[in-house]
Order: C-alpha cells, then structure tokens, then sequence
C-alpha cells in the first residue's frame, strides 16, 4: 500500500481545504506546495519592511458558511473585519455614491442621484437575493453529470430539482440573468449611470468581458452568493490580510493530521496501466498515493503534469478549448497617507466612512466600462481602466507602520500583450492610467505613493499558477459553469485518470476565496478510497 492515501498537489485555499477534510476522515495526507508559503493567490506578504499585503485576492464574502463552522476557523484564529459602508463611488464633482448593509443610508445616497433609483434598489436586492438563495446549495456539491446519466447520482438529481423549486416563479428572470447581460439587466433597473457603473463592476470583475457581453449577468450572480457573518452580500477583510484564511486552513488541516509540505513543487504525476500513483517532484524525490488531487488549473493539470497521450483526444481538445483569458491587473502599493476625496472632509486625517470600502474610479458608466474593454481589446491600455482601491488598513492597522497605509488597486482591463511588452513599459503605463483616474476624485494621491508592485496577467501566472493570469482558472461563462465545468462530462471532481481529481477553482462551483470546490472534491475523493474506486 502507498505510504500516503491522498496527495493533494498545490497549496491554495481549495487544496488546503481539500486536505483538511480528508485529514479529518482520518486518510494519510500530504499537501506539496511550490513557494514558501501556503496560500496560492490568498496570501499576505510583506512586500517591503513593515508593510503586510495581501498579494492576491484582497477580500473575502463567499466563503461556504459550511466550512467556517466545520472546520472551526475562527478558533484557528480566522477573523472577518465587516466593511461598512461596502462600497464608495466618488466623481470629480464632489458628489459620491454609498452603498452597504445599512438600508436607509445606502437608499439616501442613491436618492441624491436618482429619487426613482432609490426606491427601486430594495426590489433589485431582493430579485438577486430570492435568485441567489434558490441557487447557494448547487454550490455545496457536485452538480449532476446530465452528458452521462448512467453514472447520475440520485442526490444531484434532488439538489437540481430542489433548486428549480426553491426558483419557481423566478425561475424565468432567473435563466434571463444566468444566461444574460449584465448591461440591459441594469439599465432596466436604474437610471443614473454611477449606480450601474458601480453594480457592473460585479458582473466584469476578472472577465475578459464588457458588461454587454452574454454571460456577465452570471457574473453579478456570482459575486452576491455569499455572506459575512450572516449577512448577505457584505464582503470582508480578514484581520491579517488575506494570508489569514490560508493560516487557518493550514491549522485545521494540520490539526487533522495532514502533511504540508513547502517548497517541493510537482513536476509530474505519474502513471501505472493508466492511473495516477504518484508524484515526482523537482528534487528528484517521488511519492505515491491511491489519490492524487490537483489544485491546479485543469490546463496545468492535464496538459503540463501529465505524459503526453495521457488523455483521451476528444477531452484533451475540450481542455485546450477552455478561455483563460484576463483583463486584470494588480497593483499593490504603500502610502504615506489615507487618500481625501474630494467633498469629503478634506481636514480629516483618521480613516473616515469613504476609506472602509471598495471604492470605484476610473470607468464611471456603462458606455465608459464599454471603452476600456475595446481599447484593451485592440492592445491598448485603456485611457479609463476600471479601478478598484481597498484600503484594509484603515480598520486593520497592523498591516502598515504608524500612520502609512497598503492599498490594492484591481484594475480592469488590461489587453493581451506579450512579457517584452509588459516589460518594456506597460506596466508603467497601466500604473500611471490608473493613479491619473485615482487624483481625479482624490488629488494627491498618485504623490502619496511609496510603494508599488505591478501584477499583470503573466505576473499572475508566474507567480501564482494562474494560467493566463485567469483570477477563477478558467472564464466564468454559461459554456464553463455547472455540468461543463472544467468540460463536459467531467463536472463532478473525477477526471478520465483513475485516480486523479481536480479540486481547485476550475472545478464546480468555479472562482473566488470560497472554498468549495476543495470541500465538495474531498468528499468525492473520500467515498471512492472508502468504496476502493479512488
């Protein structure tokens, strides 16, 4: 027998879920990881003395609620810091758009531009909230293999058609936004252009998308099919940078007896009569498992670990066929100051209600969210990226020295050019569009910055594994969602691999700090070592 029952290759949050779960089954685990720190994109790291960022992903509001209390995070030291307000559009004018879990004022701040918007926006909530709790518990298992029915689980069966009926009368608005444009979506609902500009951000974010491009209505979907602490739709900090999440994973998964194993990148995986038995990593070294579970992306899975003629031809195309497309960049800076906008109590100098947030520049309507992706789309960098800046310092002091802030900026969208390119200017470039958008409603603030590290899209894959700096492993688009995530007939964690399963982001139920794609895979994993299929 293998000296380990499963292997779990990568170290993201969803492989370390995966291990932690398996851990806890009581099956022999070891996680090998390629950096030094556990984490994936969800690390915080101290880019310059004094100064902790969270590197990658920057905010937290879909963890499962189920993980949190099953694997009991916050007793592994997790803490969520609520942002209220959730968000903050300022304009040039002085004017700015507030949006949170405070009712009344989010209604007040929508009223100064738009009384008829105002008294829309509660129904708009309940219509995504009433789609989003009919559709939340597809998220908490595999969805139903419907290209193969003989291997059709009952339960998926159940799930899909308790979700229809949680649906009901929704049902059809339900399909007409799944399937849809988040623009005509928006439009329908609002008027003014600063509330839409600022929800599209929802449906584009990490898209190679305009948000009149079928598909971004799942987007905006999936961006409000979560919670913080109960509460629907409230994105988080965590107390720590984002690293903390990964910590508290590490913990529990150690506690349950799993193997974390830094610095030992896999190279490949290796193969008897067809089925995965092993690993070898880049030391030369090899371990063997009845598992291997890959947290990476399915084309780094299938198309770089494996031997070539591995994998039968009709999937092997259905994986080369995947969009890993990405708009996105990150930039993560220092700042010697909060940044003041305009309109909004110039002379303070604490952190106020406009700096708890995400706040949204740059691309300030729909027309203009429009143009950056077409400028982006003909190899430009857009004269008006979309930005989005998160201060966590401002209600987690402790990642910055007394009185300096880090920031992340999210920037949208960036285009498709090569490493020479990126490295002859473009990033610069980008940075330099990006703070110009950033002074216009806060001046000074491109003056205030210390630090910056630029992240394009090869940065992103370089660095964290994301195959064309795809943020979710894989554009989350009708034709990549549910029963073809990561392809057709293989939904379910299990590939065409005896023995080898995918548990990252590229597997149902797709992208984002939730987790459950490496719970929903490890029970997978478990009931075939149990059943001896695994």
């Amino acid at each position: 027998m293998p000296a380990s029952d499963a292997i779990v290759i990568g170290g993201g949050h969803n492989g370390l879920c995966a291990a932690a779960y398996l851990a806890r089954a009581g099956l022999r685990v070891r996680l090998f990881e390629r950096r030094s720190l556990l984490g994936g994109a969800c690390v915080t790291e101290e880019l310059w003395p004094g100064y902790r960022v969270s590197r990658g992903a920057y905010v937290a509001g879909l963890v499962r609620p189920a993980l949190l209390r099953e694997l009991r995070l916050s007793a592994q030291g997790l803490r969520f810091l609520r942002r209220d307000p959730s968000s903050f559009t300022p304009l040039p004018d002085g004017r700015g758009l507030f949006l949170g879990p405070d009712a009344a004022r989010t209604r007040a701040s929508i009223a100064a531009f738009s009384a008829r918007d105002a008294e829309r926006y509660p129904a708009y909530e309940g219509f995504l909230e009433r789609i989003a709790r009919g559709l939340e518990p597809l998220l908490d298992a595999p969805p139903p293999e419907l290209s193969r029915l003989r291997g059709l689980r009952p339960s998926a069966l159940w799930n899909l058609g308790a979700a229809l009926f949680r649906l009901r009368g929704s049902l059809p608005r339900a399909l007409a936004l799944l399937g849809g444009a988040a623009r005509p979506l928006l439009e329908r609902w609002f008027e003014s252009e600063p509330l839409r500009a600022t929800l599209a951000t929802d449906a584009v974010i990490g898209a190679w998308a305009p948000p009149s491009a079928p598909g971004t209505g799942y987007v905006l979907m999936h961006h409000v099919m979560g919670e913080t602490g109960g509460a629907r739709g409230v994105w988080a900090y965590v107390k720590g940078g984002m690293g903390a999440f990964s910590d508290a994973l590490a913990s529990a998964a150690r506690a349950a007896g799993a193997s974390l194993e830094l610095d030992s990148e896999v190279r490949a995986i290796e193969l008897e009569a067809g089925r995965a038995v092993g690993v070898a990593l880049a030391d030369g070294s090899r371990a063997e498992a009845r598992a291997i579970v890959s947290n990476l992306d399915p084309q780094r899975t299938f198309l770089t670990l494996l031997p070539g003629a591995a994998l039968p031809g009709a999937f092997e195309r259905a994986v080369r066929s995947i969009d890993f497309r990405s708009g996105s960049a990150k930039l993560n800076l220092a700042l010697d100051r909060l940044p003041r906008f305009r309109g909004r109590g110039s002379a303070r100098t604490g952190a106020g209600p406009e700096h708890r947030g995400t706040i949204h520049a740059g691309a300030a309507s729909l027309d203009e969210l429009e143009r950056a992706f077409e400028q982006a789309a003909a190899g430009e960098i857009p004269e008006r990226p979309m930005v989005e800046l998160t201060l966590p310092s401002a209600l987690d002091p402790e990642l910055a020295p007394a009185g300096r802030h880090v920031a992340s900026l999210f920037v949208q969208y960036t285009p498709e050019l090569s490493r020479a390119a990126w490295a002859a200017g473009a990033r610069d470039a980008l940075a330099r569009r990006s703070f110009a958008v950033l002074d216009e409603v806060a001046p000074g603030f491109s003056a205030s910055v210390l630090e910056c590290e630029v992240l394009a899209p090869p940065d992103l894959e370089d660095l964290f594994g994301l195959t064309g700096g795809n943020l979710f492993h894989g554009a989350m688009v009708p034709g990549q969602l549910g029963p073809r995530r990561p392809v057709a007939g293989w939904a379910g964690y299990r590939t065409p691999i005896p023995g080898l399963y995918l548990c990252g982001a590229g597997s149902h139920p797709g992208g984002g700090v939730m987790g459950a794609c490496g719970r929903n895979a490890s029970r997978v994993v478990e009931r075939d070592l149990r059943a001896g299929s695994g």
